[in-house]
C-alpha cells in the first residue's frame, strides 16, 4: 500500500519520470485491511486492487532487493540484476514474528497469499485455533467465527485487546467473542504443534491439546530493515527518517510499517502499522522525492471490525496510561480518552463515527486536562 501511495504521490508532481517498483510479492499493489475485514463479509478479491494501471509503472513482482548500492545508485535483486536510480524509497514493512515450531503448519496472517491459504482451508476444515489476542488475532477470529467456523482463540494476556483497551472494556469484548461462540483461552501460551492425520494439534502451557484444521497466528510483526542496516542507513526500532521522510542518505527516503518519524503532536518518535500511515506517508513520501518539502506532521488513525463492534483511534492507545471513558450507552457507544501528565495522548472512539479529525486536534491541545473535562468533548 504505502509503496503505491508513493508512486500516486510522485504522478501528482511528475507525471513523466520512470518508476520501478520491486515486491516480493507475484500480487500487484492490494489493499491489506480487507483481508480481515471485508473479504470475510462477502466483499470480492476484485474490489482490493490499487489503481496502478495508468500510472506508466514498471512492475518486478516477486522480485526480492538483496542490496542497495548507495554510492553509486544502484540496487541488485536476488538474480543479480542491477537497476539505477536517482530517488529511492524503502516501503519494506515488516516480517510477522514467528514461534519456534510449527514450521508452515502455522498461516503467519499478513498477505494476499495467506488469505487464499486460509480461505482454502476454511472450505474443508471446521475447527480452527487462531493465536494471538491483539489486532489481527481478534479480527481473525471474527472473521472465521461468522464464516460458521469453530474458533479457539489462544492468547498470554487476560483479555482480548488487553494492551489497547482499559481493562472492563477488553474483558466485555472477551465475553462478547464468548457469546458469539469463539473459545477464548486467555493467559495461555502455545507451547507446540504436531500434526494427527489431516489435522493439527496445538499445545498449550497448560497443558492441553486442541485438535484443529488449521492454525493462524498474528503475535505482531517487526520491521524489515536489513536492507537499510546493509546500506549503513540509521536505523532504530525501523528506518530513522527526517521530517520529509529521507533518511541518513538524503537520497534514500523510507515510509510505511518501517520508518520511524518524529511526530510533532506526540512530541516523540513513533512507528505505525496501519492504513493511514501507510497511505498518508507513502503519498507524501513520493511527492518529496519528485521535488517537493513538504513536512510529516500526521498523526496516524487506525480503525477494526470485531463482529457487530467497531472503533477508529487515533495517537497513543496504552492500557497503561489513565484513561477516562465517556458513555453515552455503556460498552455499546463512547468514547474513551488516554491522558499522561494532563494531555490527551489518544483518543478512542468506540463505535463512534466521524471524529477522528477531532480527536486529533484535542491530542493537539496542550492541555492540562483533567477526566471530568473531557465530558462530551467529542460525541
Amino acid at each position: 500500500m504505502t509503496a503505491e501511495a508513493a508512486v500516486q504521490g510522485i504522478r501528482s508532481v511528475d507525471p513523466a519520470g520512470e518508476i520501478g517498483l520491486f515486491s516480493e510479492e507475484s500480487d500487484p499493489p492490494y489493499n491489506r485491511p480487507p483481508l480481515s475485514k471485508a473479504l470475510w463479509k462477502g466483499e470480492s478479491v476484485e474490489t482490493i486492487w490499487r489503481k496502478t494501471d495508468n500510472q506508466n509503472v514498471t512492475f518486478h513482482l516477486g522480485r526480492t532487493v538483496t542490496a542497495i548500492e548507495s554510492g553509486s545508485k544502484h540496487v541488485i535483486d536476488a538474480q543479480g540484476n542491477e537497476y539505477s536510480w536517482d530517488k529511492l524509497l524503502l516501503a519494506t514493512g515488516g516480517s510477522p514474528r514467528r514461534l519456534p515450531f510449527g514450521n508452515d503448519h502455522i498461516i503467519y496472517f499478513r498477505t494476499l497469499a495467506d488469505y487464499r491459504r486460509l480461505r482454502s482451508l476454511t472450505e474443508k476444515g471446521q475447527r480452527f485455533a487462531v493465536i494471538g489476542g491483539g489486532f489481527i488475532g481478534s479480527e481473525i477470529a471474527a472473521a472465521l467465527t461468522m464464516n460458521q467456523k469453530k474458533v479457539v482463540l489462544i492468547f498470554p494476556g487476560k483479555s482480548i485487546g488487553d494492551r489497547i483497551f482499559p481493562r472492563n472494556l477488553s474483558q466485555l469484548v472477551s465475553n462478547f467473542y464468548k457469546e458469539k461462540g469463539v473459545e477464548v483461552l486467555s493467559g495461555e501460551k502455545v507451547s507446540g504443534l504436531d500434526t494427527r492425520d489431516d489435522q493439527l494439534v496445538v499445545k498449550t502451557s497448560s497443558p492441553r491439546e486442541i485438535l484443529v484444521d488449521g492454525v493462524v497466528a498474528g503475535i505482531g510483526v517487526q520491521p524489515n530493515v536489513e536492507l537499510a542496516q546493509a546500506a549503513s542507513l540509521k536505523v532504530e526500532n525501523g528506518v530513522v527518517v527526517d521530517e520529509f521522510l529521507r533518511t541518513s542518505h538524503p537520497d534514500i527516503y523510507a515510509a510505511g510499517d518501517v520508518a520511524t518519524f518524529h511526530n510533532p503532536v506526540l512530541g516523540k518518535r513513533i512507528r505505525v502499522e496501519h492504513e493511514d500511515n501507510a497511505n498518508t506517508m507513502g503519498r507524501l513520501a513520493g511527492r518529496n522525492m519528485a521535488g517537493k518539502s513538504e513536512p510529516y506532521h500526521h498523526l496516524p488513525s487506525f480503525y477494526s471490525d470485531m463482529f457487530e463492534l467497531g472503533y477508529e483511534a487515533v495517537g497513543e492507545l496504552d492500557s497503561h496510561l489513565e484513561t477516562f471513558a465517556d458513555w453515552k450507552q455503556p460498552y455499546k457507544e463512547g468514547v474513551i480518552y488516554y491522558l499522561e501528565n494532563g494531555r490527551v495522548r489518544g483518543v478512542l472512539l468506540w463505535n463512534v463515527w466521524g471524529q477522528v479529525d477531532s480527536a486529533r486536534k484535542l491530542i493537539a491541545e496542550p492541555g492540562p486536562f483533567r477526566a471530568e473535562n473531557l465530558k462530551g468533548r467529542l460525541e
